[in-house]
Protein backbone atom coordinates (compact mmCIF):
# COMPACT_ATOMS: atom_id res chain seq x y z
CA UNK A 1 0.00 0.00 0.00
CA UNK A 2 3.02 2.27 0.03
CA UNK A 3 2.57 3.02 -3.67
CA UNK A 4 -0.76 4.83 -3.22
CA UNK A 5 -0.79 8.42 -4.38
CA UNK A 6 -3.13 11.22 -3.30
CA UNK A 7 -5.67 10.38 -6.02
CA UNK A 8 -5.77 6.72 -4.89
CA UNK A 9 -6.32 7.81 -1.29
CA UNK A 10 -9.09 10.23 -2.30
CA UNK A 11 -10.72 7.52 -4.41
CA UNK A 12 -10.63 5.08 -1.49
CA UNK A 13 -12.13 7.71 0.82
CA UNK A 14 -14.99 8.31 -1.61
CA UNK A 15 -15.62 4.57 -1.96
CA UNK A 16 -15.55 4.09 1.83
CA UNK A 17 -18.24 6.72 2.12
CA UNK A 18 -20.38 5.33 -0.72
CA UNK A 19 -19.12 2.35 -2.72
CA UNK A 20 -22.08 2.70 -5.12
CA UNK A 21 -21.03 6.08 -6.50
CA UNK A 22 -21.02 5.94 -10.32
CA UNK A 23 -17.63 6.11 -11.99
CA UNK A 24 -18.66 9.40 -13.64
CA UNK A 25 -19.37 10.94 -10.23
CA UNK A 26 -16.07 9.66 -8.84
CA UNK A 27 -14.23 11.09 -11.85
CA UNK A 28 -15.93 14.45 -11.40
CA UNK A 29 -15.11 14.62 -7.69
CA UNK A 30 -11.50 13.59 -8.35
CA UNK A 31 -11.20 15.88 -11.41
CA UNK A 32 -9.89 13.03 -13.59
CA UNK A 33 -11.22 11.07 -16.57
CA UNK A 34 -13.64 8.18 -16.11
CA UNK A 35 -11.05 5.84 -17.62
CA UNK A 36 -8.55 6.92 -14.99
CA UNK A 37 -11.00 6.00 -12.21
CA UNK A 38 -11.80 2.65 -13.82
CA UNK A 39 -8.11 1.81 -14.29
CA UNK A 40 -7.25 2.81 -10.72
CA UNK A 41 -10.11 0.76 -9.30
CA UNK A 42 -9.00 -2.29 -11.32
CA UNK A 43 -5.39 -1.84 -10.14
CA UNK A 44 -6.45 -1.40 -6.50
CA UNK A 45 -8.57 -4.56 -6.73
CA UNK A 46 -5.82 -6.52 -8.51
CA UNK A 47 -3.21 -5.42 -5.95
CA UNK A 48 -5.46 -6.45 -3.07
CA UNK A 49 -5.93 -2.93 -1.70
CA UNK A 50 -9.67 -3.15 -2.39
CA UNK A 51 -10.75 -6.61 -1.24
CA UNK A 52 -14.49 -6.16 -1.65
CA UNK A 53 -17.50 -3.92 -1.48
CA UNK A 54 -20.12 -4.09 1.23
CA UNK A 55 -23.29 -2.53 2.49
CA UNK A 56 -23.88 -0.84 5.85
CA UNK A 57 -27.22 -1.63 7.46
CA UNK A 58 -28.80 0.34 10.27
CA UNK A 59 -28.63 -1.79 13.41
CA UNK A 60 -32.38 -1.34 13.94
CA UNK A 61 -33.07 -3.10 10.64
CA UNK A 62 -31.27 -6.30 11.55
CA UNK A 63 -32.84 -9.35 13.12
CA UNK A 64 -30.21 -9.58 15.88
CA UNK A 65 -31.23 -6.55 17.90
CA UNK A 66 -29.00 -7.18 20.94
CA UNK A 67 -25.45 -6.09 20.14
CA UNK A 68 -22.38 -6.09 22.37
CA UNK A 69 -18.62 -5.95 22.50
CA UNK A 70 -16.86 -8.62 24.54
CA UNK A 71 -13.27 -8.02 25.56
CA UNK A 72 -11.34 -11.24 26.17
CA UNK A 73 -8.15 -12.22 27.98
CA UNK A 74 -6.60 -15.38 26.53
CA UNK A 75 -4.62 -17.84 28.66
CA UNK A 76 -0.97 -18.10 27.63
CA UNK A 77 -0.42 -19.00 23.98
CA UNK A 78 -3.94 -20.28 23.32
CA UNK A 79 -4.93 -17.39 21.05
CA UNK A 80 -5.21 -19.46 17.85
CA UNK A 81 -7.35 -22.06 19.63
CA UNK A 82 -9.69 -19.39 21.05
CA UNK A 83 -9.96 -17.62 17.68
CA UNK A 84 -10.87 -20.90 15.97
CA UNK A 85 -13.65 -21.56 18.50
CA UNK A 86 -14.99 -18.01 18.28
CA UNK A 87 -15.00 -18.04 14.45
CA UNK A 88 -17.44 -20.93 14.54
CA UNK A 89 -19.78 -19.37 17.11
CA UNK A 90 -23.11 -18.23 15.59
CA UNK A 91 -23.39 -15.11 17.78
CA UNK A 92 -19.91 -13.78 16.97
CA UNK A 93 -20.06 -11.35 14.04
CA UNK A 94 -16.57 -9.87 14.26
CA UNK A 95 -13.22 -10.57 15.88
CA UNK A 96 -10.34 -8.20 16.51
CA UNK A 97 -6.97 -8.77 18.12
CA UNK A 98 -5.71 -5.89 20.20
CA UNK A 99 -2.95 -4.86 22.53
CA UNK A 100 -3.10 -3.71 26.11
CA UNK A 101 -5.29 -5.23 28.79
CA UNK A 102 -7.39 -7.35 26.40
CA UNK A 103 -6.19 -9.85 23.80
CA UNK A 104 -9.36 -10.00 21.68
CA UNK A 105 -12.54 -8.07 21.10
CA UNK A 106 -15.56 -10.02 19.86
CA UNK A 107 -18.62 -8.37 18.34
CA UNK A 108 -21.73 -10.24 19.44
CA UNK A 109 -25.36 -10.28 18.31
CA UNK A 110 -28.46 -12.05 19.57
CA UNK A 111 -32.22 -11.92 19.06
CA UNK A 112 -33.13 -11.55 22.73
CA UNK A 113 -31.56 -11.03 26.14
CA UNK A 114 -32.15 -14.71 26.92
CA UNK A 115 -30.32 -15.77 23.74
CA UNK A 116 -27.59 -13.28 24.55
CA UNK A 117 -27.21 -14.73 28.05
CA UNK A 118 -26.87 -18.25 26.60
CA UNK A 119 -24.27 -17.03 24.09
CA UNK A 120 -22.22 -15.40 26.86
CA UNK A 121 -22.34 -18.60 28.88
CA UNK A 122 -21.21 -20.70 25.91
CA UNK A 123 -18.39 -18.35 24.99
CA UNK A 124 -17.08 -18.19 28.56
CA UNK A 125 -16.75 -22.01 28.52
CA UNK A 126 -14.31 -21.95 25.56
CA UNK A 127 -10.99 -23.47 26.61
CA UNK A 128 -8.27 -20.83 26.70
CA UNK A 129 -10.44 -17.89 27.73
CA UNK A 130 -9.18 -16.57 31.05
CA UNK A 131 -11.67 -13.71 31.53
CA UNK A 132 -14.14 -11.54 29.68
CA UNK A 133 -15.95 -8.25 30.04
CA UNK A 134 -19.01 -7.45 27.95
CA UNK A 135 -20.69 -4.14 27.16
CA UNK A 136 -24.07 -3.90 25.44
CA UNK A 137 -24.23 -1.40 22.59
CA UNK A 138 -27.21 0.81 23.33
CA UNK A 139 -27.23 3.12 20.31
CA UNK A 140 -25.21 3.87 17.21
CA UNK A 141 -24.43 7.49 16.38
CA UNK A 142 -22.81 7.20 12.94
CA UNK A 143 -23.74 4.70 10.26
Amino acid sequence: MNNLDDTDRELLALLRHDARLPVATLASKLKVARGTVQNRMKRLERDGVIVGYTVRVKPQAEAHRIRALMTIVVEGNRGAEVLKALRGHPNVTGLHSTNGRWDLIAELRADSLEAFDRALGNIRLIAGIASTETSLLLSTHKV
